[in-house]
């Protein structure tokens, strides 16, 4: 089966195009994308991977998308390249929270929380149980989720003070995990998860039976572009 894994959450994105043998996956190209770019570049480098490889877009077999936390515009340009892939080849969606893969790419068992800046001192985060991975895999194999959410960041260090004291956070924001470090929290930076660690977690998603309804399909934004919200038009005044 052919996967395509594609994130445009962050200020900088990617594609993955991987084939699966089995529960084992091969990577054949991963392709980074300048963040602000996402409109114009994401169907040219999907179409760019699948001709240099000799496939045609009808040969995928499952479409693995971050679905946020992360950019306004970024994701909604993945959510619809995503749905009008999915529908016109009747092709399977698996959606992956960002903070989910964090997770799973910090390595660690047990609870563990992921955090990501999201800017004007409010923090998303999310919280998890990690199984065990087998001993021949690279990668953790589940992330049992107990709750993502937005939170200043005096109520985000409140969460951590009242959790679990054996549990880490794990970011990959510079700012954040200084912030946290200077407030006494196991804070570790990581890597952004790319769209081929979305695509490997997607695949076991959809080996146990989890597919999104591309209906319904939509992206974690957790907070609305500036420009939606100062366009809404204002409430009118009550009368006197």
């Amino acid at each position: 089966m052919l996967i395509l894994g594609i994130d445009t959450s962050g200020r900088q994105g990617s594609v993955a195009l991987l084939r699966a043998q089995g529960d084992q996956l091969l990577t054949l190209e991963l392709e980074l994308l300048a963040g602000g770019q996402y409109s114009e570049a994401l169907v040219p480098t999907i179409a760019g991977l699948l001709l240099r490889h000799g496939l045609e877009r009808s040969a995928i077999g499952l479409i693995a998308v971050a679905s946020g936390p992360g950019s306004f515009t970024g994701l909604r340009v993945a959510i619809a390249t995503v749905k009008g892939l999915a529908e016109a080849f009747a092709t399977p969606v698996v959606a992956v929270s960002v903070l989910e893969a964090i997770a799973l790419a910090s390595a660690a068992q047990g609870k563990v929380m992921a955090a990501m800046d999201a800017q004007r001192s409010e923090v998303f985060f999310g919280e998890y149980i990690v199984e065990s991975a087998r001993p021949e895999s690279a990668h953790p194999q589940a992330a049992w989720m107990l709750r993502e959410a937005i939170a200043s960041f005096a109520d985000f260090t409140r969460v951590l003070a009242a959790g679990d004291p054996a549990m880490k956070v794990f970011t990959p924001d510079d700012a954040l995990s200084a912030r946290l470090r200077e407030a006494g929290f196991d804070a570790h930076l990581l890597a952004r998860p790319s769209a081929e660690a979305i695509a490997h977690i997607a695949h076991r998603k959809f080996l146990a039976g989890e597919c999104a309804d591309v209906a319904t399909l939509d992206a974690n934004y957790l907070r609305r572009s500036d420009a939606e919200i100062f366009s809404a038009p204002k409430p009118a005044a009550a009368p006197h």
